[in-house]
């Protein structure tokens, strides 16, 4: 039995490819059953993701290219080939392989923690399609379980490295207290619509979405409770944020240095956070000279990403170390496995052996052979149909072997023999 995964992902394919060998909830659970069905192939589970298309298997001894073969089939369709584009990874090197992805290390964003629950999301889909078994069932409950000592035991996750992320974070120092703020985002692109779920996430009061396409501003604020104004409406509203984050591709500024100081009056100074992320800028630099502005633009927030991922490049040299452990826990799992047929064989042999001299003991009891005497005979049959096989083969050893027998040693360590 071995362990294999074959892949592609953002490092190694474009995403023209990369969707091609795309698996989404529709197909995913027929695909795993086919795959599981090749020969060769005993247990499977498929990871596909925007970044990553990567086949866990569970594969018998005679298993040859099966995974690379079967997905270029059922992607017959595909304009690629790709193999180009593919790594394998084979026993502990797809288990360290996992491990990686689950902890975050091998992802476009280094330490995110998005990948360990798709992760999961694929385990659960394997689960529920019967073509997980105890191998890779094992595998990925272990990968789930170093990710989280991984998190727990560094930094990997804490800083925040994107610029939504980072906006959000800064809104924190500056306001403690998330429940009680009021967030103002300018703009309906994919950065608003990141900022605003992190806000969410971080129990913000309210969200106000201002955006030029009202319907736009409308359904992404919907999903957080917020409420959707025009860029027009904006005055009017100012004075309610306490938190302005502003990501349009205006080609001029849309808040003035006049509008934020009318809006600081009627807040009676009360502090405003604003972050300017848009090229170019949104928000008047004038702005930030302003008392009671905390005025951030986005080469302040790059700054502040490129230590964090610093922070995190450090934090991924300690998981590195703890995935090491870890995969040599795993590995002397996978070794133990080895030993399963033998010790069954083992214990059927010596089952047989205690019928036999049991079922004799009976009989002889029967024939009124006082019990004692019986169990007393029985004791030295088993004794003996035990250790006959072992004793021969030891005293046979002598022959083929000088004094340095690694069998006579092999046997004090299996019986824990003392010198």
């Amino acid at each position: 039995m071995h362990l294999v995964c074959f892949g592609i992902n953002h490092t190694t394919a474009p995403v023209a490819v990369r969707e091609q060998f795309s698996f989404d909830g529709d197909v995913l659970s027929d695909a795993l059953s086919t795959l599981r069905q090749q020969t060769n192939i005993l247990e499977t589970v498929i990871v596909s993701t925007c970044n990553r298309t990567e086949l866990y298997c569970c594969v018998d001894e005679d298993y040859d290219n099966g995974i690379q073969l079967w997905l270029q089939q059922v992607r017959a369709s595909a304009d690629s080939d790709i193999l180009p584009f593919s790594y394998q990874y084979q026993d502990i090197d797809a288990v360290r392989h996992l491990y990686r992805v689950a902890c975050g290390l091998d992802s476009m964003v280094l330490g995110e923690p998005q990948i360990l629950g798709q992760l999961k999301s694929a385990y659960s889909q394997a689960l529920n399609s019967q073509a997980l078994g105890k191998s890779l069932g094992r595998l990925f409950q272990h990968a789930f379980a170093v990710a989280k000592q991984v998190r727990t035991d560094t930094a990997i996750g804490n800083s925040p490295v994107s610029v939504a992320f980072a906006a959000v974070s800064l809104s924190k120092q500056i306001f403690s207290n998330l429940s009680q703020a009021t967030a103002l985002l300018i703009g309906a692109g994919e950065t608003i619509e990141l900022v605003a779920r992190h806000l969410n996430d971080n129990g913000i009061k309210r969200i106000i979405i201002a955006n030029r396409t009202v319907e736009r501003a409308h359904a992404i604020a919907k999903p957080f409770n917020g409420y959707a104004i025009s860029l027009s409406e904006m005055p009017a509203h100012l004075a309610e944020a306490d938190i302005v984050i502003s990501s349009t591709a205006s080609q001029l500024p849309i808040l003035g240095k006049g509008m934020v100081e009318s809006a600081l009056k009627q807040r009676k100074r009360r502090p405003m956070f604003m972050v300017d992320i848009a090229v170019p800028r949104d928000i008047e630099a004038e702005v930030g000279q302003l008392d009671d502005i905390y005025l951030y633009c986005v080469d302040d927030l790059h700054d502040i990403i490129e230590e964090n991922l610093q922070s995190r490049r450090d934090a991924a040299k300690q998981a590195e170390e703890i995935i090491d452990a870890q995969v040599e826990h795993f590995s002397g799992w996978m070794r133990s496995q080895n030993t399963v047929p033998v010790i069954r064989a083992i214990r059927d042999e010596a089952q047989q052996h205690s019928s036999t001299v049991l079922e004799k003991a009976l009989k002889q009891i029967e024939q009124g052979m006082p019990p004692e005497q019986a169990m007393t005979e029985m004791a030295r049959s088993l004794t003996n149909k035990l250790l006959h096989e072992p004793s021969r083969q030891l005293r046979l050893s002598a022959f083929q072997y000088d004094e340095t027998n690694p069998l006579l040693d092999a046997a004090r360590q299996l019986f824990n023999l003392k010198d």
